[in-house]
């Protein structure tokens, strides 16, 4: 037997198509053949356990190989294998068929990205990196004779008869000039890693040396050999294609380990397995989230039937569930034909819709089932729960239930636990709720014992989304204000009906002013008078919460604030009127002492506030020493 002819399609230039716009990248015509031979192989298996295919399975496993010298790259299975009426039917007719559609859509467009992938044009993707290919093939059923299909890119073909003495088909690519970088082994097995690494038949490619015992010696020490074994590529049973029920712990932290080498065991997991409205397989990794969000987003990988697809999934995962970790399967997420772009439909919102609930069901199980476990985990998933509230109504209303407050004595409450623990101290003259927070400790010590003092609580709130999160439980909670501890003398913080009566008139408050705006002499500085308590500071330097909130979203890329990183701080200097430093200036008999004096207050206030620094410093140091001596 032998054939040549014209495949039927009407458009002459289908190659140069197809070679510029259906691939976004070359390498992606491995995963597409390797693919091909593992539907053939599973399509086998399915014969024979339906007990339409009698023989013997034997030895399934694909092989990928290559020939530097003669320029081929073979994919081989023991798969179906096809005749040649079927090598016709499937490559010349379904196929072209598919590839004339493709052109007559999207010959005109500058890119492909939109395109859904039902063209089936898998196997065509062998023309972008070969000059020529050749199909050598064996159908599974007897009395066959095997076949063999070659085509330079062209739209002409050549069928003819070929020996092959096994089942199954050989793939042949002729590598053209400009593809010559995949004739290399290891540029071939990064590939195949990347996008093979979980399809569900073994694939070989090439050999790799292995040392066993091998007995002992004369003193009894193991000896070892060295032995040829089959370089299997990929794990053909991954745990997302396993029951939940199968698998323990370390099976799950195990596979962790698998998909990222050198991280810390995750904190927790969830396992996906739906199948109905959508087909939808995975586990998701709850990893310990470092400051900086971006390195640890894109680390989920999404395949289609154990190939690899992307692991850019922001379309079919919410945005603050991206920093989570490991695997999405389904075959109901829609494709461009190059199977690399997600395109956004009805399913895609579906599973995004469920991955939230699942994720929301685990965390309120965890929260009842063990809430002193829980509060363990909170400092590490505070950030995947808070930036979730912030983003997604149906999230927080679920969270709101688990989402926890931790205090600086590192006690933790829900929101309504904690409403309940402050709506009776913690009520300003305007009937409003006030949560005090700190978001750093040390720097912010004397602010907190002061609202200590009062019987006040202090929460901590040092999250790297948390300036955000202060915004949004604010719009949440009826009558409720969150103000940062250090934003304003404590008497101001939370101002009551009663007053503190001030020992000073009007005018020794302002001849006080005066005295401390001189000594200052910087005008983002803005001086007042207080009547406080005289066992407090006699100055208290302090920014606004208004100001520190619009810094630290500036700071975080937050709120259109970014102008405001570039604005010079602004801050509230309070003397405290009451305090014996005051009437100490005021009977000061020289300018120059009532300076010295209000100059030393008020550096120790910045001191305090670990704002004094470089010349400022050192003349602190040095009028301190005059002084006390």
């Amino acid at each position: 037997m032998q054939e040549k002819g014209t495949i039927s399609i009407h458009t002459e230039n289908i190659f140069p198509i197809i070679k510029k716009f259906l691939y976004s990248d070359h390498e992606i015509f491995l995963r597409e053949l390797v693919s091909n031979a593992v539907d053939a192989t599973q399509k086998l298996k399915k014969l024979s356990s339906l007990g339409e295919f009698a023989g013997n399975l034997g030895d399934v496993k694909i092989e990928v190989s290559f020939n530097k010298d003669k320029k081929t790259i073979t994919v081989s299975d023991k798969g179906l294998g096809m005749t040649a009426e079927e090598i016709k039917k499937y490559i010349n007719q379904i196929a072209f068929s598919g590839a004339a559609e493709f052109v007559e859509k999207f010959k005109d467009k500058a890119d492909a990205k939109d395109i859904i992938g039902k063209f089936g044009l898998g196997f065509y993707s062998a023309f972008m990196v070969a000059d020529k290919v050749e199909v050598i093939s064996k159908s599974y059923q007897e009395g066959t004779e095997a076949a063999r299909w070659a085509c330079d890119g062209s739209t002409e073909f050549e069928l003819t008869e070929a020996k092959k003495e096994t089942r199954g088909t050989d793939v042949i690519l002729h590598i053209n000039k400009d593809s010559e970088e995949f004739l290399d082994e290891w540029r071939i097995k990064g590939i195949l890693e990347k996008y093979c690494k979980f399809l569900p038949v073994e694939i070989k490619f090439g050999t790799k040396d292995e040392s066993v015992e091998d007995g002992v010696d004369k003193d009894n020490k193991p000896t070892y050999k060295t032995i040829t074994k089959d370089r299997i590529i990929n794990n053909p049973n991954p745990i997302w294609a396993k029951a939940p029920s199968e698998l323990k712990d370390e099976d799950y932290l195990a596979f962790y380990k698998e998909l990222y080498p050198f991280t810390e065991d995750p904190l927790f997991w969830i396992h996906l397995n739906v199948d109905y409205p959508f087909n939808l397989t995975g586990v998701l990794y709850f990893p310990k989230i470092k400051n900086d969000f971006e390195i640890n987003r894109n680390k989920i990988q999404l395949y289609s039937r154990q190939v690899f697809i992307t692991d850019e999934v922001k379309d079919v995962v919410p945005d603050f569930l991206m920093l989570l970790h490991g695997v999405l399967d389904s075959p109901d997420i829609p494709l461009n034909v190059s199977r690399s772009y997600l395109q956004s439909d009805a399913n895609v919102k579906k599973i995004s819709s469920h991955i939230t609930k699942k994720v929301a069901d685990k965390l309120v199980d965890m929260f009842i089932r063990d809430r002193k476990e829980f509060e363990k985990k909170w400092d590490d998933i505070s950030v995947f729960v808070r930036y979730g509230m912030i983003s997604d109504e149906k999230f927080y209303e679920k969270a709101k239930e688990f989402s926890l407050l931790k205090n600086v004595e590192g006690r933790y409450f829900t929101l309504k636990e904690y409403e309940d623990k402050v709506k009776v101290n913690q009520i300003d003259k305007d009937k409003n709720t006030i949560y005090l927070y700190a978001t750093d400790e040390g720097k912010q010590h004397s602010f907190i014992e002061s609202a200590k003092a009062k019987s006040y609580d202090v929460l901590l709130m040092n999250g790297i989304v948390d300036s955000h999160f202060i915004s949004h439980l604010e719009q949440k909670l009826e009558k409720t204000q969150l103000k940062r501890v250090d934003s304003e003398i404590i008497d101001k913080l939370i101002e009551k009906e009663e007053k503190i009566a001030s020992v000073l008139n009007k005018d020794e408050e302002e001849k006080v002013k005066t005295v401390f705006e001189t000594a200052i002499n910087n005008k983002n500085m803005a001086v007042s008078v207080e009547s406080l308590s005289p066992d407090g500071f006699p100055v208290t330097i302090t920014m606004s919460e208004w100001m520190r909130r619009m810094k630290d979203m500036a700071r975080t890329g937050g709120g259109g604030m970014n102008f405001m990183g570039n604005m010079p701080d602004s801050y509230n200097v309070s003397i405290n009127g009451n305090h014996a430093l005051v009437q100490k200036i005021l009977k000061a008999e020289t300018d120059e002492q009532k300076q010295k004096l209000a100059k030393q207050a008020y550096d120790l206030a910045l001191l305090s506030q670990s704002m004094l620094t470089g010349a400022d410093l050192t003349n602190f140091i040095k009028r301190s020493v005059e002084m006390v001596s």
